[in-house]
């Protein structure tokens, strides 16, 4: 990425980016509307008519709903067309994650066997391996599973006792071992394994067919949600697996893990919309049903508070998926050049591990406010298994445990930005060092005849500025030692994904600004959004300060912080309702 003008993964906190360089979910062209359609329609036509049953732990049926999508083509979006794929680009990727979001259970089988089932082999195998069977898993002939967890390895997945030992003829490995937690084990026709060869220090990654002499599938987990998909442990008993099946090199088998975890992080960011579209619909739809008092719910102020604040956190969290969604693609063009493309690929989404992790965190939070809002909304209904939303709550929950806990994303959007800013990608230290220097005469920066998108512009500027701050005086106080202080990197990375998504929300309104006319809804938005942000990047701010500084320190700190997250003033109430009224008018999400 050295002459490229791409933002790199992190270094939003040093660099503007302007509006008119992001891409926007307004400017889908006709192909990626029909795409997305035609998922929708799968999802209208296939799974919800069939939900109740697949409830039920029902494998062979969630089985053929998942052939039947194979069958559309549906499972090959990703897949190059030398496998039978259609090779679109990760923006028309996360849009097709974004609208199967909505199929609640089906959803999770479908993205783990087109993600973390499928592109491991398309990213990392050779030539046999892909032709062997990327076309297979692109049809849904074969169904894809990915197995990393054990009973002792969650978090720490290096930590894994599964393993594989070179046969006497050097033909096969032979694999030992049990994972657990494992999607789409009741049906899977592939899995791709990690296990230690020997006693090596990391994994290795494998491809094992499930019909290979040795390999058990236990029964179907009981789950709090997601209950229409298979998740169940599976066993390796001298398991033989051919040599040609070692996917990538000896050895790479973490690195192949943190990657596809990258990836399956970016895909939940886009798979959580769809699901919180479809609450949304739910909540507002019934609003406008239910009356109370003689007067239908909708029109009381606080139902419209909820209403607006699950439109404005959407359309929020929609506007950083999509942005870094584009700067994935134009990095994957230029690592292409001359290069292979499956390794291009894996190379550009897993350079944005900053913010793959923001997507994934920001997302699952924000689809379990807007789903516990929908259960609200309902009242008792809500909590009745025959209304939509309670089974959209239940499901919702697993979302921040996949993919890395919550927790450990945290913790991954600030180290990894730390680490990459020490490896020279840009000058998050350099920066941080100067604007400390003259902390005590930092002010908002507010000068005459700002515009209004100048005004909030400013705001993010600001904002990035506190965690420069926050950044430097933790680093200099804690050293070596800040990777053990995870309440107050907790702290930075919440102002980090707050400012992260305020900037994307804001540029995504200036540059909508620009192509439609009218846009004083998103505007709203946009004003509740960092009114919001300022006060979670204040007191996120103020709890690190209080965790590092000393009583000389922390007054001068304190107010830096203050003049930093200063706003103007913004009538919040009036806002939300003006949101919410187009979404009662509207009756559904048309955002």
């Amino acid at each position: 990425m050295e002459n490229s003008n791409t933002l790199k993964s992190g270094e939003f906190l040093v660099r503007e980016t302007e509006a008119k360089d992001i891409f926007i979910p307004e400017e889908f062209d006709e192909e990626q509307k029909m795409i997305a359609q035609t998922c929708n329609d799968f999802i209208q036509a296939e799974v919800y008519p069939n939900l109740e049953q697949v409830e039920k732990s029902d494998r062979e049926l969630m089985k053929i709903i998942l052939k039947k999508s194979g069958e559309l083509g549906l499972l090959g979006i990703s897949i190059p067309e030398e496998f039978g794929g259609f090779g679109q680009s990760f923006v028309t990727q996360m849009l097709v994650a974004e609208t199967i979001g909505a199929g609640y259970s089906f959803s999770v089988s479908f993205m783990a066997h087109c993600g973390i089932g499928t592109l491991p082999i398309m990213y990392y195998g050779n030539q046999d391996q892909r032709e062997r069977y990327v076309p297979k898993l692109a049809t849904g002939e074969f169904l894809g599973a990915y197995c990393l967890t054990e009973p002792g390895a969650g978090s720490d997945a290096n930590s894994g006792k599964t393993n594989a030992k070179l046969s006497e003829d050097g033909k096969h490995y032979i694999l030992n071992g049990q994972k657990m937690w494992i999607t789409n084990a009741g049906f899977a026709d592939t899995l791709i394994v990690f296990a230690k060869i020997d006693n090596d220090r990391v994994l290795s990654a494998f491809i094992v067919e499930t019909v290979y002499p040795g390999v058990v599938i236990g029964p179907d987990e009981h789950k709090m949600g997601i209950k229409g998909s298979s998740t169940a442990q599976i066993y390796f008993n001298d398991v033989k697996v051919p040599v040609e099946n070692l996917l990538g090199k000896r050895g790479e088998g973490f690195r192949i893990a943190l990657s596809i975890l990258h990836m399956g992080r970016l895909k939940l960011g886009a798979n959580v919309i769809g699901a919180a579209k479809k609450a949304i619909n739910d909540s507002v739809r019934y609003a406008n049903e239910r009356k109370q008092f003689g007067v239908l719910i909708s029109t009381f102020g606080a139902i419209k508070h909820k209403l607006a604040e699950q439109v404005i956190r959407l359309f929020a969290s929609e506007s950083a998926v999509y942005r870094v969604s584009k700067d994935i693609d134009l990095l994957i063009s230029e690592l292409s050049a001359g290069s292979d493309h499956g390794r291009a690929a894996i190379e550009g989404i897993s350079h944005y591990a900053v913010e793959a992790a923001i997507l994934k965190v920001i997302g699952s939070e924000m689809l379990d406010f807007i789903v516990d809002e929908a259960v609200q909304i309902h009242g008792g209904m809500g909590y009745s298994a025959e209304m939509a939303v309670e089974r959209g709550y239940r499901d919702s929950r697993i979302n921040r445990i996949f993919e890395g806990t919550n927790e450990i994303n945290r913790l991954l959007v600030v180290d990894t930005a730390m680490k990459r800013a020490l490896k020279g990608d840009f000058d998050l230290y350099g920066e941080a060092e100067r604007l400390c220097a003259g902390l005590a005469d930092i002010t908002d920066g507010k000068t005459e005849g700002e515009s209004y998108f100048q005004t909030r512009t400013r705001y993010i500027r600001n904002f990035k500025k506190a965690i420069l701050i926050c950044m430097h005086f933790a680093t200099k106080n804690f050293g070596k030692g800040l990777i053990n202080e995870q309440e107050v990197l907790n702290n930075i990375a919440e102002m980090m994904m707050e400012t992260y998504v305020s900037e994307s929300l804001a540029l995504r309104v200036e540059k909508l600004s620009t192509i439609r006319g009218n846009v004083s809804v998103y505007k709203d938005m946009l004003d509740v959004n960092l009114f919001e942000t300022a006060g979670i990047v204040r007191s996120s701010a103020l709890e690190a300060i209080a965790s590092f500084s000393s009583p000389e320190t922390y007054p001068v700190l304190v107010q830096a912080i203050e003049k930093l997250t200063r706003q103007e003033y913004v009538n919040v109430k009036e806002a939300r309702r003006h949101i919410a009224d187009k979404l009662i008018e509207d009756n559904s999400y048309k955002f």
